[in-house]
C-alpha cells in the first residue's frame, strides 16, 4: 500500500511546474532516555512539524514522511499548546486537523515509510529534507546510520536540508561511528570527531539557556546531552539568539532554526530555495 502511495505522491509533483518533493524525517520513538535511568514520554513538537508541512503543501510541493523503521511517529502531547502557534487558536486547530487528515500518527494507516524505502526510491528523487524538533531526535536520529548516509548524499550534492530546534542534532548522524561518538558525548567527553561534513558550518538549535528554562518539560529528569553542546563539540559554528526568539541560520545547503518559534521561518527560507 505504501509503495502505491509513494508512487502517487511522487507523480503528483508533476502537476506543479516548479514543485519539488520534500522528505520529512521524524523519529519513530516515543520515549527519551534521561540521566539516572529515568525515561520521558515524548515525540515530535506539533507546530514544528505541521507549520512547515502546511507551508510546503500550500506552495504545491509533495511531502513524503519517513521514520527510521517506517513505524508511525508520536506527537509530544505537551506541545499541544496554543502558545507555540503564537496564541493563534485557529492556526493550532488547522495544524491538528491536517495531522489527523494525513493519519501520520496512526498505528495502522500512517503514510510514513522507512529510511530503507527512501534509499530504494532513490535519494535523488527528493529535493529537500526537513527534520522537526521536539526532544525525541535526541533518542535516535542523532546516531542513525541510514539518516547519516542520506544527509551525506544531500551534503555532497548541495541539496537543501532544513532542521528546527532539537532536530538539528540529527546532523551528528553524518559522523562516522555516530553511535560511538554520541556515547562519548553523553558520557561527558567533548572531543571533536576526526571527520564531520558539517564541521565549521554556521547553525543553530535549541540553546542551553532555553533548555534550562524549559526543564519543566522533563518532569524532574535531566537530559544526557544538550543539542548546543553536542553540535559545538562536533565542530559547528553555533549561533544563538535571545531565548524563544525567532532565529534562522543559513549556511550553504543547510537551514536551521533555533526553537519552536522559528519553525515557520525555516519553512519560508526553504521555500525560497525550493524550485
Amino acid at each position: 500500500m505504501k509503495k502505491t502511495l509513494i508512487a502517487g505522491l511522487l507523480a503528483s509533483a508533476t502537476h506543479f511546474a516548479s514543485a519539488g518533493t520534500v522528505l520529512v524525517v521524524v523519529s519513530d520513538q516515543d520515549k527519551l532516555d534521561l540521566q539516572d535511568g529515568k525515561v520521558m514520554q515524548t515525540g515530535f513538537f506539533l507546530n514544528e512539524l505541521m507549520e512547515p508541512v502546511q507551508a510546503f503543501i500550500a506552495a504545491g510541493h509533495t511531502v513524503v514522511f519517513a521514520t527510521p523503521s517506517g513505524k508511525a511517529p508520536s506527537a509530544d502531547q505537551k506541545s499541544d499548546d496554543v502558545n507555540f502557534w503564537g496564541g493563534n487558536e485557529k492556526a493550532r486547530q488547522e495544524s491538528k486537523a491536517l495531522l489527523a487528515t494525513l493519519k501520520l500518527t496512526s498505528r495502522t494507516g500512517s503514510p510514513a515509510i522507512s529510511l530503507t524505502q527512501v534509499k530504494k526510491i532513490g535519494y535523488d528523487k527528493f529535493d529537500a529534507i526537513f527534520v522537526p524538533g521536539g526532544h525525541i531526535p535526541m533518542q535516535d536520529l542523532l546516531k542513525d546510520k541510514q539518516l547519516g548516509e542520506l544527509l551525506t548524499y544531500f551534503h555532497n550534492n548541495s541539496k537543501l536540508t532544513g532542521l528546527t530546534c532539537h532536530g538539528t542534532i540529527a546532523l551528528l548522524s553524518a559522523i562516522p561511528d555516530a553511535r560511538g561518538y554520541v556515547g562519548k558525548l553523553e558520557a561527558g567527553q567533548r572531543t571533536q570527531p576526526a571527520q564531520w561534513i558539517y564541521k565549521g558550518y554556521k547553525m543553530t538549535a535549541f540553546t542551553n539557556e532555553e533548555e534550562e528554562q524549559a526543564k519543566g518539560f522533563l518532569d524532574g529528569g535531566h537530559m544526557k546531552l544538550f543539542p548546543q553542546d553536542g553540535l559545538t563539540a562536533a565542530g559547528a559554528d553555533f549561533v544563538e539568539a535571545k531565548p524563544w526568539s525567532e532565529n534562522v541560520i543559513e549556511d550553504r545547503e543547510l537551514i536551521s532554526g533555533q526553537n519552536p518559534q522559528s519553525a515557520r521561518a525555516v519553512a519560508a527560507a526553504m521555500l525560497k530555495k525550493l524550485h
